[in-house]
């Protein structure tokens, strides 16, 4: 990340667009690196321009327990959340639903783990990620969880997985786009278990695929065509910020303006919505890892510039109303 990313974003500043829709961000991060926090008043300033009603917090191992059984570390990341928001006066219902982690490979086991998550944040714990992006390439940084090939497939994996519809809990889905049929297999075979997908699969444009955008995109759709008959599925239309994606904003001279970014991304959205519908959509900001790449108001102008000739009742579904009926806010 950029040393001076304030400087950098500065040169891209906009007035936000359509600045009294409520909306809820259904995916951000809280952390604290040597060189990089991310907590309550860096998302409170980031939001400013925006009308952010609701945010919903994802997993990005934070502040685990360092004691204790070691399945149980990642509770220490929802006490850490919980934290967080009882220091919070703001009218943004900050951090409204938390998405922890839990090793669902634990098989059965794992329902001590999620019932701990539910007992430390009895009114906000809404379900779990567990990230299985994985590829071959050395080029390609796998998920932060470590997940070995084929995760999703994995029998003990399915065994934990089933713990969650008996909770009541989501799954927030993390991978990469080479790794759909995994995913198409697992929908079918959990067809009432919800399944979030995060920042449309993860198309991969580094590494090997740097050079195969087109093929990349005529394979994502394929897949699309595959899930979109799975009620269970849900998409959240972000996350192609972030470098993996093979777009290379990050590295320019001048930040992109949010006319850009809706340009050069609109296909994957479009695409998204048309198969899916508005009510299985979300648009989400995955900040701050977007970051990089654009500001929080140039970020949800993007969004705005795509869904301009919407009507009303699907921007507000969008925007706001499928993330907060989704992880039942």
């Amino acid at each position: 990340m950029r040393t001076n990313l304030a400087e950098w974003l500065a040169q891209a500043e906009e007035d936000a667009l359509e600045p009294n829709r409520a909306i809820c961000d259904p995916h951000h991060h809280f952390w604290e690196h040597p060189d990089n926090t991310y907590q309550s008043d860096e998302l409170l300033a980031d939001t400013t321009d925006h009308n952010i009603v609701s945010t919903v917090f994802i997993e990005c191992s934070s502040k685990y327990r360092t004691e204790g059984p070691e399945a149980l570390k990642p509770v220490g990341e929802t006490e850490y959340v919980e934290g967080i928001v009882a220091g919070i006066s703001s009218p943004t219902n900050v951090a409204a639903g938390i998405v922890g982690y839990a090793d669902l490979a634990l098989g059965e086991a794992v329902q001590d783990v999620l019932e701990a998550h539910m007992s430390v944040s009895p009114t906000r714990f809404r379900g779990i990620r567990h990230a299985s992006g994985w590829d071959a390439s050395e080029a390609v940084r796998n998920s932060h969880t470590n997940p070995p090939e084929g995760l999703l497939l994995d029998s003990k994996f399915r065994e934990g997985f089933a713990c969650l519809q008996k909770l009541g809990l989501s799954f927030d889905a993390w991978l990469y786009h080479p790794q759909l049929p995994d995913l198409v297999d697992l929908a079918r075979a959990f067809p009432e278990q919800t399944i979030i997908v995060d920042h449309f699969a993860g198309p991969l444009g580094i590494g090997p695929y740097r050079d195969s955008r087109d093929e990349t995109f005529a394979f994502w759709k394929s897949q699309m065509d595959e899930l979109v008959g799975f009620e269970n599925v849900v998409f959240k239309l972000g996350g192609l910020k972030m470098p993996l994606c093979g777009h290379g904003w990050h590295k320019e001279d001048i930040p992109p303006s949010s006319d850009r970014l809706a340009r050069e991304t609109s296909a994957f959205h479009m695409h998204c919505i048309e198969r899916f519908g508005v009510n299985r959509c979300m648009f989400e900001s995955n900040f701050p890892v977007d970051k990089v790449s654009c500001s929080y108001t140039v970020l949800w102008n993007v969004f705005k510039r795509i869904a301009a000739d919407f009507s009303d009742d699907e921007k507000s579904a969008l925007f706001h109303d499928t993330a907060v009926r989704v992880y039942r806010l």
